[in-house]
């Protein structure tokens, strides 16, 4: 079991249009500790903190208006998909969540930062308290009004200095609401953010659509890691597509042992060592992940293992299922949004964010739909009919909030007890605990996960510094 798991995935699946797998060598590289606690992280590679940058800013939308408006953040120009979100309350959680990797978030809410940003302070099982992963993950922030002074015990920093240290450009005192109609009525659009330049008309060609872009593979990790659990005995497989810190901590506050692995790692063939697996929510489209897709078919024909899927893996688990999944026109990105459980007839308010969903028409006869959008009539949900497999579009885990839909992080941990006691019976030997030298091998935080564009663009002013003060020496 140990060298089936701490071995790194050395192949890559794609399929061919006859559906014959082909494997291709592809080396990963793979990280160790020297202990399980407590559970660090890696330090990525930095550069000094950047100043403020308070110039002009312009943000463009392709084919549509231009907003002129005051830079908050770094000095980078960035082009990606626009969104917004009408949550009032959460937007350190929103913007360290790796579904939004991309895209250029445009906050309804008038006043964003009254409460600063607080600090990188770590639970007792080593996750993040108050971010969803290690780094601020969207291309851009646009706000109506930004709040230069805060105010809240936990913070440490501004949003403005957070963003200027992250890479990430900001822009404040646009009129949001018209951005938000446009949006609405045109729907997500690429845009741009211009620090300190005219608009050209001229470079619209150069917008980038990060929907042509596999962007999984950026926020997933490189090799597996592990997340112990000291209140019970499961042990859960994460599949991770850009896995939220607070999901595993769900998991884990609830007596399961996480391992997580790459994206498109063949979990089929180490699910034997496991209790059940989950899979992550994720930026982008599920299209992309076709490696995913053909393991999670793969995993379901050869296994009864429980399986729960979350966001981007609820549609994973559907096009594994042989569905297909849709384009929204501006998708859901909120924290109070009513989906129906058609099995109690119960009304859940949920968070959400996503710009994709499943079409449940192209559901087979062995799944049936679990919940559904009340504002919109999209799928929120989709359950097997006979086995212990379902997925959410929502985020049952919901941070900051609601906690409406936590229960299914309960009932899919029911699951995972129930197969873990018929397994017992029929074979008692039967171990999944993960054993210590195992938790010692692996990372306990993400490993390679490549930064933002505009982390990109520091690390490379950085290095260019760096060799002009060398070359300075030198002369």
């Amino acid at each position: 079991m140990l060298l089936r798991l701490v071995k790194p995935a050395t192949s890559r699946l794609a399929t061919t249009t006859k559906g014959h797998a082909i494997l291709a060598k592809h080396n990963r590289p793979f990280a160790t500790v020297n202990s399980n606690t407590p559970r660090l992280q890696p330090s990525p590679p930095r550069t000094r903190a950047t100043p403020i940058s308070h110039d002009r800013a312009t943000f463009t939308i392709r084919d549509g208006p231009v907003f002129s408006g005051k830079s908050f953040g770094a000095a980078s120009n960035i082009s990606g998909e626009a969104v917004f979100t009408t949550s009032l309350v959460g937007y350190p959680e929103s913007l360290t969540d790796p579904s939004y990797r991309g895209q250029i978030l445009v906050f309804t809410q008038p006043l964003i930062g009254n409460y600063g940003v607080p600090s990188a302070a770590r639970d007792e099982n080593g996750l993040l308290r108050h971010f969803e992963s290690p780094n601020l993950q969207a291309a851009g922030v646009v706000v109506a009004d930004v709040a230069e002074q805060y105010s809240h015990w936990t913070a440490v920093k501004s949003l403005g200095e957070w963003c200027a240290e992250e890479g990430v450009p900001a822009v404040s005192g646009v009129d949001t609401r018209a951005i938000v109609t446009y949006l609405r009525e045109q729907g997500s659009s690429l845009a741009r953010i211009t620090i300190g330049e005219e608009y050209d008309a001229d470079q619209d060609e150069a917008f980038i659509d990060p929907e042509q872009i596999n962007l999984v593979r950026k926020v997933s990790t490189k090799a597996p890691f592990h997340v112990s659990s000291g209140t019970g005995d499961y042990h859960v497989a994460v599949i991770d597509c850009g896995v939220k810190e607070n999901i595993l901590r769900s998991l884990v506050s609830r007596g399961a042992s996480v391992t997580a692995f790459p994206y498109d790692y063949p979990i089929h063939k180490v699910a034997h060592h496991f209790d059940g697996v989950f899979i992550s929510n994720g930026p982008g489209d599920p299209t992309h992940c076709q490696d995913t897709v053909y393991h999670l078919r793969r995993l379901m024909e050869s296994s009864q293992l429980p399986i729960m899927g979350i966001c981007l893996g609820h549609q994973l688990l559907a096009l594994a299922s042989g569905a297909r999944t849709i384009k929204l026109k501006y998708g859901n990105r909120a924290h109070n949004i009513p989906a129906l459980d058609l099995t109690t007839g119960k009304c859940h308010i949920t968070s959400q964010n996503h710009g994709y969903a499943v079409d449940a028409t192209t559901l087979n006869s062995d799944w049936k739909e679990l919940f559904i959008n009340l504002n919109d009539s999209s799928n929120e949900g989709i359950v097997h009919k006979s086995r212990p497999i379902f997925g959410t579009q929502f985020h049952p885990e919901a941070r900051g909030g609601p906690l409406d839909s936590s229960y299914l992080f309960d009932t899919y941990l029911e699951s995972v007890s129930r197969y873990k006691k018929s397994q017992a019976i029929f074979q008692p030997e039967r171990e999944n605990r993960p054993s210590p030298l195992l938790v010692d091998l692996l990372a306990k935080e993400r490993v390679g996960v490549v930064p933002t564009t505009g982390m990109e663009n520091l690390l490379r002013m950085g290095e260019a510094r760096e060799q002009a003060v060398r070359a300075a020496n030198a002369a």
